[in-house]
């Protein structure tokens, strides 16, 4: 007589997913293999983010690979291998993409809002200061600012409200006379001819007056040529309403001489 393998048929009549292991003669038991759950008849896949999010940080999401195997991934707004994960804060990289003349504030996940600082304006993303620091920021203007500190002159860094008329760099640059004035002394009278004081004008508003008094003194006039403004029969308003906190600036294409 022989022992009687109960494996040998059919894996015992256990699971596809279990071990069949013999026991006495004519016996055995089912045991289901690794990854797997049951009485060895019926065994089922262990999925292991159902208990404790498997073991993945609360804000990472568990993704089931196999029996018993699993992925953690961080959320959106976090960042870690899964097991752990961490805020991730978008004013700490660039200023959240806000001016750097603004202040961040992350508000929710993937969230936040720019705040123009004190003393600036704007939407919190192009934030302005006042028209004397903004001649700096911009390579059309960074020259008549030059200008300005060489000789002193900060007018334009008071409460104004003020309206200026500032010749593009290239035309201040090239023309012979301003090494002259220079020379003469009366560079800083040129200057003051550029701005108008007590008045926020912009190019609408400048629409509707002919004439209007400098910081130097003199009047400068202006009139409508082709759909454009142009300042004493000459000097053509080419990029305009850049406000600041105490003024605007306009730019023109010409010096104007008093």
């Amino acid at each position: 007589c022989s022992a009687i393998d109960a494996c040998e048929s059919s894996n015992g009549g256990c699971s596809a997913k279990a071990e069949c292991r013999r026991t006495t003669p004519g016996n055995r038991v089912c045991v289901c293999s690794a990854g797997y759950t049951g009485d060895g008849i019926v065994c089922i896949e262990i999925n292991p983010c159902l208990v404790n999010n498997g073991g993945c940080d609360r804000n990472a999401e568990c993704t089931q690979t196999g029996p018993n195997q699993a992925v953690c991934n961080c959320l959106k707004g976090y960042s870690g291998d899964g097991k752990t994960c961490t805020y991730i804060s978008l004013c700490s990289q660039n200023n959240g993409g806000c001016s750097e003349f603004a202040i961040c504030n992350d508000t929710e996940l993937t969230e936040r809002t720019c705040t123009c600082k004190p003393n600036y304006i704007g939407d919190g993303f192009n934030c302005r200061g006042n028209i004397f620091q903004e001649l700096l920021r911009n390579s059309n203007t960074s020259r008549f600012h030059y200008h300005l500190e060489a000789l002193s002159i900060r007018d334009i860094s008071g409460p104004g409200p003020f309206t200026l008329f500032v010749p593009r760099t290239d035309v201040l640059k090239g023309d012979p006379r301003v090494k002259d004035w220079i020379a003469k002394g009366v560079m800083a009278q040129v200057l003051r001819y550029h701005m108008v004081g007590c008045a926020n004008l912009l190019y609408k508003d400048l629409t509707a007056i002919a004439n209007i008094t400098s910081l130097h003194g003199d009047l400068i006039h202006i009139s409508s040529s082709q759909n454009s403004l142009v300042l004493n029969n000459k000097a053509e308003i080419i990029l305009s309403d850049a406000v600041g906190t105490n003024g605007v600036i306009h730019i023109i294409n010409q010096i104007l001489v008093p």
